[in-house]
C-alpha cells in the first residue's frame, strides 16, 4: 500500500499537478450568513442540521475558481462518498438561501429520473457546499456528521485539481451513482431509525455552565440531543466549557461567535451566570457589593444577549430563557442588591420577549429557589439558615407548599421543556421553581 501510493504521489508531482492546488486567503468570516445557511439547509432536510465552514487557504482558492460549478458537479471521488456528500454539492451565489432551494429541487427532479416506486426517497438538502469568498461548508445531522463531510469534501477537492491537471475529473454515470446512494442497505437504515430526541440538531449557550444549575442544565440539553457549548470561568470536568468572563464584553463575543463556529449557529441561549452576594441590610450595603451584584446579575446578562441576538434570529425554533430568582416576586429582608438584580433581570427578559417575537425568537424566564446542590449553600450555611428558622436541614430543605426537594436537575428539566416543542407557543413568561410558595402564590 506504502509503496503504490509512493509512486502515485510521484507520479502527481512529476506531471506537476500536485501544484494545481492552489491557496489563496478568504473574505472576512460572516456567522450570521452561516447560521441562515445552515437555517436553508435545515428546512431542505426537515430537520436542525450542522453546519461547518472549512476556511483553509485551499478551501477558499477552490471555491474561488471560475469553473468550480462545473468542476464540483460531476460527481464524487469514489461511489461510497455519495451515502456521506451526496452526488454534488450546492453552489452558494450571491443568493445562498435561494442557492439551497434550487439544489432541493434539482435533487428531487435527479430522484424522480432515477427511482422506481420501491424506493423512498432521502431529504434533499446539501451536504456540502462551495461558499465563494469562504470556502466550503459541510453538513450533518450530528456535529460527527459534519467533520466526516468536511473530511471527505477537503480531499475531493484536492482529488478534482489533481485530475484536472491529468487531463479531467470524471465520475461515474448518474445511474450508477444513483444505485449506490439508493442501495437497499441505505434505505433498510431509514426503516430502522430511531425516534428523534426533542432538541436533535439543535444548538445551545449556556453561561455559567461549569457548575450547579448550568451544569445541570448543559447535561440535560445535551441529552436532548442539542450541540451544547457552555462559557464559565471555570473549568468542568463533564461539560463542553469555554472560558468567557461575563462581565468582559470581547470574552463574551469571543465565546459566542466559538459556539456558531463550531456548529454553524445558534438557537438556544440559557443565560444562567449569577451571584449571591453576602446578605446585608440596606444601611449597610456598600457600593463595591452593590455594583459587583448588579455587574453579574444584571449587565453581564444585557451584554450575553446583544451577542447571541444576531444568531439568535437566523435559529431554528430560537429560544432564550433566563434563570431568575424567588426573590424578583417575594423578596427578603437582606438581599436588597440580589433581588433588585434580578428584579432588573426580569424586567430586561420581558423587553427582550417583546422585541424579539417578530423574529420568532421565544423569551421566558424561570425563577428558582433554595437549590441545595449548587455552589451557594454549602453545609454550613444550609445548617445555619436551619437553625434561624427553627427547622431540622431536612425541614428547611422541604420547606415548601409541595413539601419537595429542589434539585439543580429539577431546573434543567424545566429549561430543557420550555425551549423546547411543548412551549414553542410561550414566550414572556415566568415560572416558579421553588415547591410552591405563600408569598409568591
Amino acid at each position: 500500500m506504502i509503496e503504490l501510493v509512493s509512486r502515485a504521489e510521484q507520479y502527481l508531482e512529476h506531471r506537476g499537478a500536485l501544484r494545481e492546488v492552489q491557496r489563496s486567503a478568504c473574505g472576512a468570516e460572516d456567522l450570521v450568513a452561516l447560521a441562515r445557511i445552515r437555517r436553508a439547509v435545515s428546512r431542505a432536510a426537515e430537520r436542525p442540521m450542522i453546519a461547518r465552514a472549512v476556511r483553509t487557504p485551499e478551501a477558499c482558492a477552490f471555491a474561488a475558481r471560475g469553473d468550480v460549478a462545473e468542476i464540483a458537479s460531476r460527481g464524487p471521488v469514489t461511489p461510497d462518498h455519495i451515502i456521506r456528500t451526496k452526488r454534488v454539492p450546492a453552489i452558494l451565489t450571491d443568493h445562498p438561501v435561494s442557492a439551497v432551494s434550487e439544489y432541493a429541487e434539482t435533487y428531487r427532479a435527479y430522484y424522480q429520473r432515477n427511482a422506481d416506486a420501491s424506493l423512498t426517497m432521502l431529504d434533499p438538502a446539501p451536504r456540502w457546499a462551495i461558499w465563494p469568498g469562504h470556502g466550503i461548508i459541510a453538513f450533518g445531522a450530528t456535529a460527527a456528521d459534519a467533520t466526516v463531510v468536511a473530511d471527505i469534501a477537503t480531499h475531493t477537492i484536492d482529488v478534482i485539481q489533481w485530475s484536472e491537471a491529468l487531463g479531467g475529473w470524471c465520475a461515474l454515470p448518474e445511474a450508477d451513482l444513483f444505485a449506490i446512494e439508493y442501495w437497499e442497505l441505505e434505505q433498510a437504515k431509514l426503516k430502522k431509525r430511531g425516534a428523534a430526541r426533542p432538541l436533535d440538531g439543535r444548538i445551545a449557550f449556556v453561561t455559567g455552565a461549569a457548575s450547579g444549575i448550568g451544569r445541570a442544565v448543559a447535561r440535560e440539553l445535551s441529552k436532548q440531543g442539542a450541540n451544547v457549548v457552555g462559557a464559565d470561568i471555570e473549568d468542568s470536568d463533564d461539560v463542553s466549557v469555554i472560558r468567557c468572563d461575563v462581565t468582559d464584553s470581547t470574552s463574551v463575543s469571543d465565546a459566542v461567535h466559538e459556539t456558531a463556529r463550531r456548529f454553524g449557529g445558534l438557537d438556544i441561549l440559557v443565560s444562567n451566570a449569577g451571584t449571591f452576594p453576602r446578605s446585608a441590610r440596606l444601611d449597610d450595603v456598600d457600593d463595591a457589593l452593590w455594583d459587583s451584584a448588579l455587574a453579574v446579575n444584571l449587565t453581564s446578562h444585557r451584554r450575553v444577549l446583544q451577542a447571541c441576538i444576531p444568531l439568535l434570529r437566523e435559529g431554528i425554533d430560537p429560544a432564550v430563557v433566563v434563570v431568575g430568582s424567588r426573590n424578583v416576586p417575594a423578596p427578603g429582608p437582606g438581599q436588597a442588591a440580589y433581588s433588585a438584580s434580578k428584579a432588573g433581570l426580569t424586567q430586561l427578559a420581558r423587553v427582550a420577549a417583546l422585541e424579539l417575537a417578530p423574529a420568532g425568537v421565544r423569551v421566558n424566564v424561570v425563577h428558582p429557589h433554595a437549590v441545595f446542590d449548587t455552589g451557594v449553600w454549602s453545609p454550613d450555611v444550609i445548617a445555619q439558615r436551619a437553625e434561624a428558622y427553627g427547622m431540622s436541614i431536612e425541614e428547611y430543605k422541604r420547606n415548601n407548599l409541595l413539601g419537595v426537594q429542589i434539585s439543580s436537575h429539577d431546573v434543567a428539566l424545566t429549561i430543557a421543556a420550555l425551549v423546547g416543542p411543548a412551549f414553542r407557543c410561550t414566550t414572556g413568561a415566568q415560572i416558579p421553581i421553588d415547591g410552591g410558595n405563600e408569598r409568591v402564590i
